[in-house]
């Protein structure tokens, strides 16, 4: 059997790689999957982990208190120095744009052990936007042997960067299947919420707004004013429940709380475990958002979102309209929610299901493409 380690240290990478996990270890898989951790993001991790009972097998747990880009990088280059001398796997996976998938894909090329990139060719073509993540998938590229691409303008983006044609395949997103397999879940079972969700006003009709955002671009005056711009429309908008799951970071906490907290309709409450972020997500209106994976999970549920970001590298979503960017700028913010508030024709054109990103058998796509290459 070839063991094939994945490696991950946040929550949207287990996310992604969990259905892929489960599908290489399925009972006829000629692989022995290797459930690796660099504990980038701990607490947010492990909730996924937990969740998907996925078997740990190695866990470095690297994440240091106020941790910078360097400190992760250097971090996870030692860890699997070390991981190497006892373990050498046929394959590393690496999953997206995070520092762990950088450094990683760098680790096991100093080694020449082949490295396959989940969710390969996703670019925005600026640097800063969205940083690291945008150098972070481009380095990774330079290295990997195996690029699945989620799309076939990712796998376009590849082609236009000379990556040979043999080495990419157009596999969906393995976004979709992990959301899938949560959603089946909770539509039968209701998840556990936090007492300081706003259950009882939406099971009784009210529309619900969800926010997230995390984006290392974003802080500073950027949160500021995307804050000030919810809190506008939440003052005008009293009969609609604004939820907003508050990530751990301290960049992100400091100006949500004291721009956003004790204003009555709008709810900041601890990171949701992924069951009730899906739920949470199924049970909205619409999404405020600076996440990636975000816009693909929307577009599948029928969700619109408003990327509070400059650029995205998922144009698939603008193009089919389920989704608009608004940056961080407060009139954009406002205008575009606003419109999504009292304009049932504008709701109805970005609320359409899409399968941009994927039918849900991306991972069995990428074990069967592994079966056939190792």
């Amino acid at each position: 059997m070839k063991n094939i380690a994945l490696i991950f240290g946040t929550r949207p990478e287990a996310i992604k790689l969990a259905p892929l996990y489960l599908e290489l270890a399925r009972k006829k898989s000629p692989f022995r999957p290797l459930v690796w951790l660099t504990g980038q993001h701990r607490q947010m991790l492990d909730q996924v982990v937990d969740i998907f009972g996925l078997p740990v097998d190695r866990d470095f747990n690297i994440m240091q208190p106020g941790q910078s880009l360097t400190a992760i990088t250097t971090a996870v280059l030692s860890a699997l120095e070390t991981a190497f001398v006892s373990t050498r796997p046929d394959c590393m996976l690496v999953q997206g744009d995070t520092t762990t998938v950088f450094a990683a894909a760098l680790a096991a090329f100093y080694h020449k052990i082949p490295i396959g990139h989940v969710e390969a060719g996703l670019r925005t073509d600026n640097k800063y936007s969205p940083y690291p993540e945008e150098i972070n998938r481009r380095m990774a590229t330079q290295l990997a042997d195996f690029h699945f691409a989620p799309t076939e303008q990712a796998r376009k983006n590849l082609l236009a960067e000379k990556v040979p044609k043999q080495s990419i395949w157009v596999t969906g997103n393995t976004v979709i299947d992990a959301l899938d397999i949560i959603i089946h879940q909770v539509r039968n079972t209701r998840p556990v919420l936090p007492q300081q969700f706003p259950l009882f006003s939406i099971e009784a009709g009210k529309k619900m707004v969800l926010i997230t955002g995390h984006r290392r671009e974003n802080f500073g005056s950027g949160f500021e004013t995307l804050c000030m711009a919810i809190k506008r429309l939440a003052l005008h908008y009293t009969d609609i429940e604004f939820v907003y799951p508050v990530h751990l970071n301290p960049n992100v906490r400091e100006p949500v709380y004291r721009i956003l907290h004790g204003t009555a309709n709008i709810h900041l409450i601890e990171p949701l475990e992924y069951r009730s972020f899906a739920w949470a997500m199924d049970h909205c209106y619409f999404l405020l958002s600076d996440s990636g994976g975000i816009q693909e999970e929307a577009a599948h549920l029928g969700k619109p979102v408003l990327i509070m970001r400059d650029t995205t590298e998922r144009p698939e979503a603008l193009e089919a309209g389920s989704a608009r960017l608004v940056g961080t700028d407060f009139n954009a913010i406002v205008a575009n929610a606003s419109r999504l508030l009292d304009d049932e024709c504008t709701y109805a054109a970005m609320s359409k299901s899409h399968n941009l990103f994927g039918d849900g058998c991306a991972s069995k796509r990428i074990a069967d493409i592994l079966a056939q290459r190792l």
